[in-house]
């Protein structure tokens, strides 16, 4: 801390022409550089410590937390003196494998690294500060979320970077995989991602089904861009094709490639690529998850190839690859890592600029032009449905082919975030019914909860059918399947009853995601919240109701007993409603919870005769 406020002081006084004794600069900087305890950053509201004030003790950190500080010198940036993104990467891959292996307690290596949206540009002079922990370790895999900001050491302004997650898989000996302890989260943050790093691997798992079936059901043909300017520049001419000697000091501490300089050869030559469209230096903004297929050693040589798929208005996606081989040219290459960059071009103001259009080749030019195209849509619809917060999600988002597995993912994680608040307050028990609400700026949440004699299974089975629910809740008249988007997502049409001072029923348009348990003590979850569909339009026959965040969570506590919790973020309508029963001038809602429980009971009774029977 002492060395950072030096500097402070340092720069100040360059700033104002004062000379410095070299040495001291020089002490000051190789001091920073490579510093493992930045500054606290300040919380909102917080005052800035005065220049001698003594410092506040260090919060608690999680026992896999990493937290990296690196001072940006000249050799780190481009021309612009702004910080290369492949120095960033290298920095990001660091301490996110140094926190994995806090965890793992052996060897760890880079499995992929999700979408990254880099929101500003870091200049020399500035601190990088890097927090890297795990939020979930699986069988032998692990996720660690990774978050960057810069600070500027005259100002003491701080500005966020980017935030990633990267997946790491322990290794043994000979590369045996390592079976990895359950991470215990002990804070409510650590609790949400915790329980939402469970949906993030299931949408990286289905990352390409979801290309691929956008691709299946859009055109084939290849449909050229029509825009004023110059003619389209043929795609051949941004193809950019280098090799790299990988030396010792490119490799981790296990002798293979470092995954992060990986990932910076491959920035290096993908920023290549785009130059040669433009003829200008471009800005990366995006990078699509990257994904290691194996690893390379020391000796190895690595080519790397890049070319311009696709170029839009204001941005262009690059496509790069990575393939190693060894001494022998005889010997095949391995194919290392793949990923696609999104750049833009930036004018004086700090604006994109127009870019010219690109002429694909005819046969795999054309495919991953098209398939470009599809990774646009795809990369706005994750951006906004799953990087943004739950509450800047409009209510009901529109349903389509392209995007069912992000609207899922935000489906089912909205209803976990709500789950992992820790201000839930007991406001009525009746009998074995409790109910609790949660107070938020913007939102009255509810729960109820109470255990029942059935398996976790059985009842998970029975509340994720909504066809049903009109049998135990009365505020429900009919619920119609629309659509099976898969076995674990369905989308109904749902009647419920007339409020009070309408005149007309309510429908609905509900996606219902539900997901088993992914490993012991998560709960069985049904999440529900409202999309809109082409084929079932607002009608004057009904009023158009909408659900934010709903669904159910259930544990078992026994092979007999579950615990079975749910959760409702009121909306406007719903507020009187919800709040009369708090307030215990209603009992409707314990009412319809204890039907539930009747209803489940009977089923399970019903499905026991049924077993005898048989």
């Amino acid at each position: 801390r002492a060395t950072l406020l030096l500097s402070r002081c340092l720069l100040k006084m360059v700033k104002g022409n004062i000379i410095v004794p070299e040495d001291i600069l020089s002490f000051c900087c190789n001091g920073l550089q490579g510093s493992t305890s930045p500054p606290r950053a300040r919380e909102p509201g917080e005052r800035e410590e005065a220049p001698g004030a003594m410092a506040s003790p260090p919060a608690a950190h999680n026992p896999t937390e990493v937290q990296m500080s690196q001072l940006v010198l000249p050799c780190h940036t481009n021309h612009r003196g702004e910080l290369s993104t492949g120095q960033l990467l290298k920095w990001i891959d660091t301490a996110a494998c140094l926190s994995a292996e806090r965890h793992a307690g052996c060897p760890c290596v880079t499995a992929s690294m999700d979408d990254i949206y880099f929101e500003h540009t870091i200049s020399v002079g500035q601190v990088v500060n890097i927090k890297a922990k795990v939020n979930r370790a699986f069988n032998s895999s692990m996720e660690v979320g990774i978050q960057v900001s810069y600070e500027d050491l005259c100002s003491g302004k701080h500005c966020s970077i980017c935030r990633a997650y990267a997946t790491f898989v322990a290794q043994g000996p000979l590369g045996s995989k390592v079976r990895l302890e359950p991470l215990i989260p002990q804070t409510e943050e650590e609790k949400i991602e915790y329980s939402i790093a469970a949906e993030r691997r299931r949408m990286r798992l289905v990352h390409k089904d979801t290309l691929k079936d956008l691709l299946t059901s859009s055109p084939q043909e290849t449909e050229l861009e029509t825009r004023d300017g110059s003619g389209a520049v043929p795609a051949e001419r941004t193809r950019v094709e280098s090799v790299e000697l990988v030396l010792p000091p490119h490799a981790n501490h296990q002798g293979n490639t470092f995954g992060g300089q990986i990932m910076a050869w491959m920035e290096n030559v993908a920023t290549i690529a785009a130059s040669r469209l433009c003829h200008a230096h471009p800005t990366l903004r995006a990078i699509e998850m990257f994904h290691f297929r194996g690893p390379s050693q020391v000796g190895d040589r690595l080519v790397l190839k890049a070319i311009v798929n696709n170029a839009f208005k204001n941005s262009m996606e690059v496509g790069v690859s990575a393939e190693a081989y060894g001494q022998e040219m005889s010997v095949s290459r391995r194919h290392i890592n793949s990923a696609f960059m999104t750049f833009v071009v930036l004018d004086q103001q700090g604006q994109p600029r127009t870019l010219p259009m690109v002429a694909p080749e005819p046969g795999d030019g054309e495919r991953r032009y098209r398939e470009a195209s599809a990774r646009k849509k795809i990369r706005l619809d994750r951006k906004y449905l799953v990087s943004c917060k739950q509450t800047e999600v409009p209510l009901s988002v529109p349903w389509d082919q392209s995007n069912k597995v992000y609207l899922s993912y935000n489906n089912v994680s909205a209803l976990k975030m709500l789950v992992a608040k820790a201000n839930w307050a007991l406001a009525r028990e009746k009998e074995k019914v409790r109910m609790y609400t949660l107070e938020e700026d913007k939102f009255l949440s509810f729960r109820i909860e109470m255990s029942v004699c059935i398996p976790a299974s059985r009842a998970f089975s029975l509340l994720s059918n909504l066809r049903r629910r009109h049998e135990w809740d009365s505020h429900y008249v009919s619920a119609e399947l629309v659509q099976k988007v898969d076995d674990d997502d369905m989308i109904y049409h749902v009647v419920s009853q007339k409020l009070r001072d309408e005149n007309k029923p309510q429908d609905f348009v509900i996606l219902a995601s539900r997901r088993k348990p992914c490993s012991k003590g998560d709960p069985y979850v049904v999440a529900f919240r409202s999309v809109t569909l082409p084929t079932h339009p607002a009608s004057a026959e009904f009023t158009r109701g909408e659900t934010l965040c709903s669904g159910f969570c259930i544990w078992p506590e026994s092979q007999e007993m579950s615990k079975v919790a749910y959760y409702n973020q009121a909306m406007p309508g719903y507020l009187t409603y919800v709040t009369t029963n708090v307030a215990g001038l209603s009992s409707d809602i314990c009412s319809t919870f204890e039907a539930c429980e009747k209803f489940l009971l009977k089923n399970k009774e019903d499905l026991i005769s049924r077993l005898q029977d048989f």
